[in-house]
């Protein structure tokens, strides 16, 4: 489809230059850019679109006029489709059996490849996503940050760009200390393998005691930093504490990262970042980039960016987020020369990225230019926003758990726990498809509200609906295939596809690719999660109404099997890209 929007944009700009020198206007101001191809509201009005909206002051004609003399010229050109002046608008009818012939078999030859573009080829982007803190597991908000970062590493990877995906994980500061002092306090030398509980999970709950105990004790903030204060010194005790602890948080969400099928290329730690952080404040300090203030703290005076004065080491000497922040950026740059460096993190972070990039700029690295804030959205909950240190956000793993028993309690209620090989697993993969996709159908900008029993629906526009759609059309292609003799003798035939939803499916199959390059670079992994559930939608209306195995005609059955395997293909490649686990029995 890509080629055909190409192609008759080439067919109406070249009749757009014909018209104005039969005019007798000047055609070398006409540019291809002003050229818009839409898709017009209702299919009788045609399949593309084109305004002459934008050329009639180069006319100096109405824009129904100009219609009728591009109508004109694109006829003498015999370019194969039925083209209509419509008011302002240029519309075209394609010619139906030639295009359908022609996305279908380009999807069923190249399969995987379908969508896949050399358009990025060249570019190396490195993105940042998950970053948790080794104070707490992974929540919610995690779970979106990770299923853009994944959507959008796998949307440039399709365009062919080289990708590596990178995680930082914030084991170091006063947050990690005030876990670490509330151990100390109420931990009494238990463990999580003594409790039973899992490591991140054993970690956080001490940090939300914290919490509860800094409003009994005044002194609790002072403790925690000057434990921060022993840790940066190496104190030994300290930096065992701070070693188990850690080692603990990091082995619950690795494990939670196993069960959501997120992985990356490269983990940078804060603890072995932060120091090279500081040294580049020291160099700055020296080059007058930075002041040291009277307290001995360092600062950087933004007046120039219209921001106001930021700390960089406190007067103690500590560092904060942009100290290591500023060595973790020049440290990637070292290891892996990107093209572009894309930190994927909640919108609340604005500022901090403004002042990071620019502090950079000010060191003189030119490649600060090729950073970019991705920001997202707050996910909340229908009864209002989450809170960490008040044990309110939604555990990443008890909402999976959650979903998956949902799941699986839906699978035996209708009998299917013998249709299905696995119902666990099956579960549990219904419960990532619930949540990556609702994550991903809200566009990433836009805070958002998760309603659980929302997402885990079989029906409307959910994850688990799009995987039944696949595993319906699976199931009646493996009845096709498991009797050849039943359907001998028939052959696919382009030109028994119907006008109404059949043609519709095919359109939006073939712009499977177009949507995806779009998507990489609009970084809008939304705009393809609502392609796969509008082409879901058609099918299903189009299926409902129209008979594929029980028909009398056999090429019409070949016919109607060949658009259920596109179907099948083009939402395996889409699923691949968001995170969703493709199911042959549901």
């Amino acid at each position: 489809m890509k080629e055909i929007l190409t192609a008759w944009r080439t067919y109406v700009f070249e009749a757009l230059k014909k018209a104005a020198q039969r005019a007798g206007i000047k055609s070398d101001d006409l540019r291809p850019e002003q050229l818009i191809i839409e898709t017009p509201p209702n299919p009788e009005l045609g399949d593309l679109g084109f305004p002459m909206f934008p050329f009639a002051r180069h006319f100096k004609s109405a824009p129904a006029a100009i219609a009728l003399a591009v109508k004109a010229a694109l006829e003498e050109a015999a370019t194969g489709g039925d083209v209509r002046a419509e008011g302002p608008y240029l519309n075209v009818f394609l010619p139906r059996a030639a295009t359908s012939e022609r996305i279908l078999e380009r999807i069923l030859e190249q399969k995987e490849a379908y969508g896949v573009s050399s358009r990025l080829e060249g570019q190396r982007v490195m993105i940042e996503f998950s970053c948790p803190n080794t104070n707490k597991p992974l929540h919610l908000g995690h779970l979106r940050n990770d299923a853009i970062g994944i959507s959008l590493s796998n949307l440039f990877k399709e365009n062919g760009a080289e990708v590596l995906k990178v995680n930082l994980i914030n084991d170091r500061g006063i947050h990690i200390c005030k876990s670490m002092i509330a151990y100390q306090k109420f931990g009494e030398g238990k463990t999580p393998e003594s409790e039973g509980v899992k490591g991140d999970h054993f970690v956080g709950d001490y940090y939300v005691k914290y919490s509860s105990w800094e409003k009994e004790d005044p002194t609790a903030e002072e403790q925690a930093r000057d434990l921060l204060r022993k840790w940066e010194a190496g104190d030994p005790e300290t930096t065992e504490l701070w070693k188990t602890m850690n080692r603990w948080a990091i082995s619950g969400i690795e494990e939670t990262y196993r069960r959501t099928g997120v992985s990356f290329d490269r983990v940078y730690f804060e603890s072995e970042t932060y120091a090279s952080g500081r040294e580049q404040v020291n160099t700055g300090l020296e080059r007058k980039v930075f002041k040291r203030e009277d307290d001995g703290s360092v600062t950087i005076d933004l007046t120039d960016i219209d921001l106001d004065k930021r700390v960089l080491l406190r007067s103690d000497g500590t560092s904060l987020y942009v100290t290591q922040d500023i060595g973790t950026a020049i440290q990637r740059y070292r290891d892996w020369p990107f093209d572009r460096l894309i930190y994927v993190v909640a919108s609340e972070q604005e500022y901090h990225f403004k002042v990071l990039f620019h502090i950079l700029k000010r060191l003189g690295y030119e490649w600060a230019d090729n950073l970019f804030h991705f920001p997202y959205g707050m996910v909340n909950l229908p009864e209002g926003r989450m809170k960490s240190r008040e044990g309110t956000v939604v555990d990443a793993d008890d909402l999976l758990t959650m979903l998956t028993q949902l799941a699986e309690q839906e699978i035996r209620e209708k009998g299917r726990e013998t249709e299905v090989d696995d119902p666990a697993a099956t579960a549990d993969a219904i419960a990532r498809a619930a949540v990556n996709y609702y994550l991903l159908g809200v566009s990433p900008l836009k805070d958002m509200i998760f309603n659980p029993a929302e997402s885990i629906a079989f029906n409307g526009n959910t994850g688990p609906y799009l995987q039944y759609t696949g595993a319906r059309l699976r199931s009646m292609i493996r009845k096709f295939e498991s009797n050849p003799a039943g359907f001998a003798g028939g052959k696919f035939d382009p030109r028994l596809i119907q006008d109404g939803d059949e043609w519709e499916v095919i359109k939006i199959l073939g712009l499977y690719p177009t949507v995806i390059e779009d998507a990489a670079e609009d970084l809008n992994p939304t705009s393809l999660a609502n392609h796969l559930y509008n082409l879901t939608k058609v099918y299903s209306r189009y299926y409902h109404d129209n008979p594929v195995l029980h028909n009398e005609k056999i090429d019409l059955v070949h016919t109607r099997i060949a658009i259920a395997r596109a179907v099948v293909q083009v939402l395996k490649n889409g699923f691949r890209i968001l995170g969703i686990p493709f199911l042959e029995k549901m």
